[in-house]
């Protein structure tokens, strides 16, 4: 009988739209603020509140206008409200963006053909688009499950609000619209017309629960659209309600979507896991770069305060996981032929959590037996198919821990490794590229604790995992001291000397940016290479930095090289030449050779000589 915090029946949410409880809630928050002692806010799912808008209207009177970020997870084509009184996201939307443009779109069917061959079947893979059928149906398991109550609390609003429903009939209904909800929350607020977004996603909603449901049940979809609008006629003496049962749907769109999609379906789908993260779309395989350019600009132009993240306590894998993970779009064949020779039957683990098993061994090697063990464990019981976190398997659970074992004796724990160092350089060509794109384009860069080096955690609890800062400082003193060793050494197959590649380019980005914050502060210039690799290259200016990246590294390595690729440059506001600020390479124009930027480093950040 109260509201909570998704199922979690401890965690009681608070009227936070009544000003008391508002001012008694926020008066340390607040003076904390005033007192200087904080320099900016995050909001926790906002979508659990009655009124996010008055929340963050009232939270900016509060503090002042104080830096404030939204944990808002946005669909691949979903805006923030541009009312909201905030500095944009916490940055999921910018983490797809980043992770899809080191991705190959062309390698989505070819992952999907060889999971077909392997474990038999339909080519399901990529695409069409079975993710959102495989995430539709956990949605309504979860409406049916864990969020129940606030199913039933609905079903007694609509029942209200038209009398000759049943409650059964109110929740088959509900269950549907909850289920095909494209986005976590459409924002309707009574008393004001509706906006077209709004509008648009509950329509979607609504005609993806009559596709499902008998004809005689159809009228009422359309009836519990115009609800969730405001916009149903009530019975007399049930006006209030309409509003009400407006509000409490929107609440519940939010959680069914996050326990749905981010805690279940996401460990259903393992086709590439890269994909499975908060905020992303595995039916939607890679970024073209004219799309990430896209988005630059319009963050720069509309949200240019938002947060940009790779690594957050909520990414179902660390960044360099993600981004090791993605060079098997590029050898699909290569990928299927090494899971081929892994392979066994007879474990008793389904073929699902057995290629998630091998995905998650190659993506965060080296790891140990009691991480590998955690993990799956929790994978599967989040995946609720054969076992769950309220009704344990212990048979099906000993079978994927024995399978997990497996995969780290000698006889396997050897093949896999020497996979992982064939494919670490690539790999560390996506990381590096993703980092310093992360780093300079548009928004405020967030470096989740320990992501300035190697960062090759899962899901919580293993990224809780204490972070070495003492090595880290002593790390980054040795490079201030002298950058040599580290860019002589073998990223591609020394972790050691990757994580303080990663760490150079972090530092150096994070100190332009605090040294040149103007040049950062507004505007963004996508740069276009020319020549036969010119796909491979991703670069754009801020202020009067150049952000040089390679893309793709598999492909260009298949093609020869970049041969006579050049990025053309803008004439430095010096008249002089372009300074690398990773290698301290002296570059001079107008056009830059793509090898000649990319000789020590897969990556450049430029900048005008003398500044």
């Amino acid at each position: 009988n109260w509201r909570r915090f998704f199922d979690i029946d401890t965690l009681i949410g608070i009227r936070v739209e009544d000003p008391a409880v508002f001012a008694a809630t926020h008066q340390v928050i607040v003076g904390l603020v005033a007192e200087g002692l904080v320099d900016g806010l995050r909001v926790d799912h906002p979508d659990g509140l009655a009124d996010p808008r008055g929340y963050l209207d009232r939270l900016a009177a509060a503090t002042g206008d104080a830096w404030v970020a939204v944990e808002k997870i946005l669909a691949v084509d979903e805006v923030l409200p541009p009312d909201w009184a905030c500095a944009g996201t916490t940055g999921y939307d910018a983490l797809r963006v980043v992770d899809g443009l080191f991705l190959d779109p062309a390698g989505g069917s070819a992952l999907g053909a060889e999971y077909a061959r392997l474990y038999g079947g339909a080519d399901d893979g990529f695409p069409p688009k079975r993710f959102a059928g495989v995430a539709a149906e956990a949605k309504r398991e979860i409406a049916n499950g864990s969020l129940a109550t606030e199913v039933t609390r609905l079903t007694r609003l609509l029942t209200s609000l038209s009398p000759d429903v049943t409650d059964d009939d109110a929740r088959a209904v509900l269950t549907e619209v909850l289920g095909a909800f494209p986005v976590y929350r459409a924002y309707v607020h009574p008393g004001e017309f509706p906006a077209d977004a709004a509008k648009a996603q509950i329509a979607v909603a609504v005609e993806g629960a009559r596709r499902r449901l008998p004809k005689r049940l159809r009228g009422l979809a359309v009836d519990l659209g115009a609800a969730a609008l405001g916009k149903l006629r009530p019975v007399s003496g049930a006006a209030g309600r309409v509003g009400e049962f407006a509000v409490r749907f929107q609440q519940t769109t939010g959680p069914v979507e996050a326990k749905g999609v981010e805690d279940t379906a996401c460990y259903r789908w393992p086709r590439l896991v890269a994909l499975n993260e908060v905020g992303c779309n595995p039916d939607r395989f890679g970024v073209l770069p004219d799309e990430f350019h896209a988005a630059g600009r319009r963050l720069a132009a509309d949200w240019p305060g938002t947060m940009t993240t790779l690594s957050t306590h909520d990414t179902k894998r660390q960044e360099d996981v993600r981004a090791r993970l993605a060079v098997l779009a590029e050898i699909p064949r290569e990928w299927g032929k090494q899971v081929g020779q892994w392979h066994e039957d007879g474990s008793g683990v389904d073929h699902d959590t057995e290629y998630l098993l091998w995905q998650t061994v190659v993506g965060a090697w080296p790891i140990d037996g009691d991480r590998l063990a955690g993990y799956m464990t929790k994978a599967v019981r989040e995946a609720k198919r054969r076992t769950s976190w309220v009704e344990p398997d212990q048979e099906y659970e000993a079978a994927v821990l024995a399978l997990a074992a497996r995969a780290l004796d000698p006889e396997l724990a050897g093949p896999i490794a020497s996979f992982v160092t064939a494919i670490a350089g690539d790999a560390a060509v996506n990381s590096l590229g993703a980092k310093l794109v992360q780093l300079t384009m548009p928004g405020v860069p967030d470096v989740y604790q320990g992501c300035e080096t190697a960062a090759l955690s899962l899901v919580d609890p293993d990224n809780r995992r204490d972070v070495d800062f003492a090595r880290l400082h002593g790390d980054l003193t040795e490079l201030d001291a002298d950058l040599e060793p580290t860019l002589r050494g073998d990223f591609a197959t020394d972790l050691e000397c990757f994580s303080k590649t990663k760490l150079l380019v972090t530092s150096r980005a994070l100190r332009l940016r605090r040294a040149r914050a103007g040049w950062f502060a507004e505007g963004y210039e996508p740069l276009a290479a020319t020549g036969p690799a010119a796909e491979h290259a991703v670069a754009f200016r801020r202020g009067a930095a150049v952000t040089v990246a390679t893309r793709l590294p598999v492909g260009l390595r298949r093609r020869g090289g970049w041969q006579d690729t050049t990025l053309p440059l803008p004439v430095p506001p010096s008249g002089g030449a372009w300074v690398d600020l990773l290698t301290g390479t002296v570059h001079r124009g107008p056009d830059l050779s793509m090898t000649a930027a990319t000789s020590r480093l897969p990556v450049a950040l430029l900048v005008p000589e003398g500044q």
